[in-house]
């Protein structure tokens, strides 16, 4: 009978595992050091993006976009790292990255659905919130008031942990406040190099149909999750598999009477 329990229960959590693989998703990882993040739009230091989670993302031609991404306080933040572009345009080059805050996977983008745009040299980015009658912006309207959000671009250099050759990178500052708490977002990346004519996007190949567009919240990802902790590693769904399992163990060994109990540790005393 226990042994049938726990087929059932691995089961079960293969199929957790292949849902959450059926829509893409990043795993952001909490740090107590971003807020000595210096926002010029680089690596600052060897050491600035260290304690974040890390996506990457490699194009046909070889091309590369490098997604860091953690969350420490009332921010999630956000460099991308953009090692394929290399052609660096002034203000043209730009990045964009879209939460939807009630991850609902509309086909029009609502109040909840916010995206937050950099531009390489830019001083300061711009936040827009769905929910706009025009379709002509895509839904999008510009808004004014983002207390804490920051979005700036530069030329990753010689503390770059991917390359040390001048390219573009992006860094993001972006306030729950906006969208409020939770597990799961919707979550997009867009960089545009307008030399190149070029997009890079998460998740992949999902591209607008210029360089002024947003694709449809539906299209977007997933980004798991700002109020707990996640490590950096591939799948750490499978990595709670062995931990579910003991606990399991334990539960059924103790209803058995054979795992006895003190105030500090617990001690198999027996085994059938």
């Amino acid at each position: 009978m226990k042994f049938f329990f726990l087929i059932i229960s691995f089961f079960f959590l293969l199929s957790l595992i292949n849902a959450a693989n059926a829509t893409q998703s990043i795993l952001i990882t909490h740090s107590g050091k971003m807020d000595n993040v210096v926002f010029d739009g680089k690596w600052t230091d060897g050491l600035e993006w260290k304690e974040s989670s890390w996506d990457k993302l490699s194009s046909p031609n070889g091309d590369t976009l490098h997604i860091r991404s953690a969350h420490q306080g009332d921010s999630i933040y956000i460099l991308l790292d953009v090692v394929g572009e290399k052609n660096i345009d002034h203000i043209s080059d730009r990045a964009i990255v879209c939460i939807d805050g009630l991850n609902d996977k509309t086909s029009i983008p609502g109040v909840d659905d916010y995206c937050f745009l950099a531009s390489l040299d830019g001083k300061q980015g711009f936040v827009y919130q769905g929910g706009s009658s025009l379709a002509l912006n895509g839904y999008f309207k510009k808004i004014t008031k983002a207390d804490g959000f920051i979005g700036v671009g530069g030329k990753s250099d010689q503390y770059d942990k991917y390359s040390q050759i001048p390219h573009a990178s992006f860094e993001f500052k972006i306030p729950l406040n906006l969208f409020g708490r939770s597990d799961v977002y919707g979550f997009y990346v867009l960089v545009y190099d307008a030399s190149g004519n070029q997009y890079y996007s998460w998740p992949e190949g999902i591209f607008p149909d210029s360089p002024f567009d947003i694709p449809s919240p539906n299209n977007w990802g997933n980004l798991v999750s700002p109020d707990k902790s996640i490590p950096e590693f591939n799948l750490p769904i499978l990595a709670l598999v062995p931990a579910i399992f003991l606990v399991i163990y334990f539960t059924q060994m103790k209803k058995l009477g054979l795992v006895k109990y003190n105030k500090t540790k617990c001690k198999v005393i027996s085994r059938k």
